[in-house]
């Protein structure tokens, strides 16, 4: 399939013309699902385009949206490709305060919510924004402007708004992706149609899906990793079902039979534990029978292996697995992973079970795709987070930093040179903050944040994220932090899984009132004392965890300890349990 597009509105242009669908997206209203073919994306992207030209919006204009998943925001986000106006996507569960950042600093005059929590906030923010001049929503609200009124314009607008798509160029901004970071205030990272389409293009040959493929679509569009796949799938002539919540997540995808979708390793954690939590409550030869799974699906080989291996595999395949893969729809081709450090574990197991999961590596500033897997050709090495794409320079750096050139490495940050300037080296290349290696055959490892690796008081360096995701391999454990910086010793805060606790220490006979109460049970902490010891076997000395306090909440967006990207803000979670680092270290 050529690839004509230069400007990423182009894309759904180009699948009009040359393969259109009956449902180019669809999102559930009311318990049925509402297709938009093709052109009904098109034809609406472009009256709401002329509606906003009316109001006054111009090329280069800022606009934002906040909202879940839904046919609105793509429709909404072509319209503004076309003008040559800019997205400025704001994660819905950001704070008031960080609202009122972005709008103010990006200069935004016209606000889209879905919803009627998402325009309180925009109402609040906006006392202090004098740029913002309207607020819609997508949802209708008694007394609200709906975005529908802005398809009125009619054709009076048609002679701009085609000379305003003439003048966009590839070069030019297409968004601004505010990062939410884990210090200080978010950072406006500007993006170009070309920057984001050299990705789908490259990214477009590591996805084994083509014209009238399915995918369902969850993870929030306002980040890069989703709405660039979006434009892939666009590219590609997918169907696009949008997912607002995550709620009833199962039964849509049932609904849709995905033939791929992206995840977070948390989600796929969380899929896993529900499917371990059900295993374990079957009886007799059920049981030895997805206990057998599991041994064999830890132990797959991208390369295969012996014949006995091959029968237990096939056997196992057909009686448990088979029930995996029915329950993602059955038709499951791909599922990405990205955002954060996926188990080896996990992604053999899925893998084994005939869910192809394959883990990709990059960021916001990088559009975002750096390195992905890939189940055809050799392209999947466990552990890894497989080749850099095409078209993309990948060299580590003496100090063992990943560094990236290549079409898709951003324009800069807004506004903000001198932070553009720490991350752009005078020979363009882009320092990711993220420490690897790439092995003989061309794969890159992440092995740890740059800026997370500390120093304990000895003098040794430790990289935290490796031990933190080996821990977070146990079922007793949901999260961990590892710390030290100049102490001692490194030591863990520790979230336990308090579903999979409750169920423990119910058979047990430990006693189990309250979150608060269980994390102080010697029985309890003597066994997260033996999860603790397993992972330190596999440990150098200096990078053991030597102490660890049990913490009663789980943490959350809200509570202050993760990005809305799901990234741990390490700074503020010291803060908040000051007390318990204290008790570990004796400083109480």
């Amino acid at each position: 399939m050529s690839n004509t597009a230069t400007r990423l509105f182009d894309l759904l242009d180009r699948q009009l013309a040359a393969f259109p669908q009956e449902v180019c997206i669809a999102t559930k209203e009311q318990g049925v699902w509402r297709n938009y073919s093709t052109a009904d994306v098109v034809g609406t992207a472009e009256k709401l385009a002329m509606g906003l030209l009316e109001l006054g919006i111009k090329p280069g204009d800022k606009v934002a949206i906040a909202s879940g998943n839904r046919s609105e925001w793509c429709i909404t986000d072509q319209a503004l490709l076309r003008i040559g106006a800019i997205n400025v996507p704001i994660y819905p569960t950001s704070s008031v305060e960080d609202y009122a950042y972005i709008l103010n600093h990006a200069g935004v005059r016209v606000f889209f919510a879905s919803n009627a929590e998402l325009h309180a906030k925009a109402e609040a923010a906006a006392a202090s924004v004098p740029s913002l001049k309207h607020i819609f929503t997508f949802d209708r609200l008694d007394g609200l402007p709906h975005w529908t009124m802005l398809l009125g314009a009619g054709e009076s607008q048609r002679g701009k708004l085609e000379a305003c798509k003439a003048q966009v160029k590839g070069g030019d901004m297409a968004t601004i992706i505010y990062t939410s970071g884990t210090t200080g205030k978010p950072k406006g990272v500007m993006l170009s149609h070309a920057n984001i389409l050299s990705n789908v293009h490259a990214s477009e040959e590591r996805l084994p899906v083509g014209v009238g493929s399915r995918c369902i679509s969850f993870l929030p569009l306002c980040h890069i990793y989703e709405r660039m796949l979006m434009y892939l799938y666009q590219c590609t002539g997918m169907n696009i079902h949008f997912q607002e919540s995550l709620e009833d997540l199962g039964a849509r995808i049932k609904e849709v039979r995905p033939h791929v979708f992206t995840a977070v390793p948390r989600l796929l954690e969380k899929i896993y534990d529900s499917i371990l939590a059900k295993g374990e409550a079957l009886t007799g030869i059920k049981r030895k029978l997805f206990l057998l799974s599991l041994h064999v699906g830890e132990n797959y080989e991208v390369a295969g292996k012996g014949p006995w291996y091959k029968l237990q595999l096939a056997l196992v395949g057909k009686l448990v697995f088979s029930k995996w893969r029915e329950a993602l729809g059955g038709e499951v081709l791909c599922v990405a992973s990205g955002s954060a450090a996926l188990q080896p574990r996990l992604a053999r197991i899925f893998n084994a079970a005939g869910i192809p999961l394959m883990e990709g590596y990059g960021l916001t500033e990088t559009s975002p795709v750096i390195s992905v897997n890939d189940a055809r050709n050799n392209g999947l090495r466990f552990g890894s987070v497989g080749k850099p794409i095409r078209d993309e320079q990948v060299r580590i750096a003496d100090d063992g930093e990943i560094l990236v050139k290549g079409p898709n490495v951003m324009m800069g940050y807004y506004k903000q040179l001198e932070m553009t300037a720490e991350v752009m080296d005078a020979e363009g290349w882009f320092h990711t903050g993220d420490i690897g290696k790439l092995d003989a055959d061309g794969f890159l490892f992440i092995t740890d944040r740059k800026k997370e690796m500390f120093k304990t008081s000895g003098g040794k360096y430790v990289a935290p994220q490796v031990i933190e995701n080996k821990l977070r391999a146990s079922r007793f454990i949901e999260q961990a932090m590892v710390i030290g910086e100049n102490r001692k010793f490194p030591a863990a805060l520790i979230v336990p899984s308090f579903a999979f606790l409750k169920d423990y220490c119910a058979l047990k006979g430990i006693p189990y009132t309250s979150n608060a109460q269980a994390v102080k049970e010697p029985a309890v902490i003597a066994r997260i004392q033996q999860e603790v010891d397993t992972v330190n076997q596999g440990l150098g000395h200096w990078e053991q965890v030597k102490k660890f306090e049990l913490l009663a909440a789980d943490w959350s967006i809200e509570g202050g300890e993760f990005t809305p990207s799901l990234k741990l803000r390490r700074k503020p979670v010291l803060a908040k349990y000051a007390n318990e680092v204290a008790a570990i270290y004796g400083t109480t």
